[in-house]
């Protein structure tokens, strides 16, 4: 029995993979737009079983979600891609937080982090995906309301079919946390009234 359990533990600790890179994913709450944004991945099947792998960047105050990548795969220069031109059209983020997963650790996305004026990349600890409540928030919306109720046939029509779910996220669908306001008019009203 002893023998029996020695071996289960062996390979218990066998399978355990270390994660590189420092866990700084403390649960902060976000107190003005480019504050913190924060980013993952979500995956998906076409209709004729092809993969898809979305990555989607969201600011956490608003609520507004500044991008979603669609591919079959996306490389860590993709995500540097997609976070630049985020940066250039909403401005740069004081934080971004992410989880441990291999694309964000990658050495590229670290340093194009330290050298914009972020001033810190946050990872979240392994299976601690609750510290990231916004953006798997964000997900189970985003399955619920899209991807489990299109047929999408291949990659060209997902990507014209999110890209008008983006635009229906931001500028029509009413969010409880921001006054059942749509992220942008929540946006236009704290742009008017600080």
């Amino acid at each position: 029995m002893d023998a029996i359990k020695g071996i289960v533990d062996k390979v218990a600790r066998r399978e355990k993979i270390p994660r590189h890179g420092v866990s700084t994913g403390l649960p902060t709450q976000s107190p003005h737009r480019r504050h913190l944004w924060t980013w993952d991945f979500i995956f998906d099947r076409t209709d004729n079983g092809g993969s898809l792998k979305m990555m989607t960047l969201l600011d956490e105050y608003s609520r507004q979600s500044l991008a979603i990548q669609v591919g079959r795969q996306i490389t860590a220069v993709q995500v540097l891609s997609v976070l630049e031109q985020a940066m250039i059209q909403y401005g740069v983020p004081s934080y971004i937080r992410s989880d441990s997963g291999p694309k964000f650790i990658a050495t590229k996305v670290q340093r194009c982090c330290a050298t914009t004026r972020s001033r810190r990349y946050i990872l979240i600890r392994v299976a601690h995906g609750k510290m990231d409540r916004y953006i798997e928030s964000f997900h189970s919306r985003f399955r619920d309301e899209c991807l489990s109720r299109e047929m999408l046939r291949n990659l060209r029509e997902a990507r014209v079919v999110i890209a008008d779910r983006l635009q229906h996220y931001n500028r029509e669908r009413h969010h409880s946390r921001i006054s059942y306001l749509s992220p942008e008019d929540f946006i236009h009203t704290k742009i008017l009234i600080p």
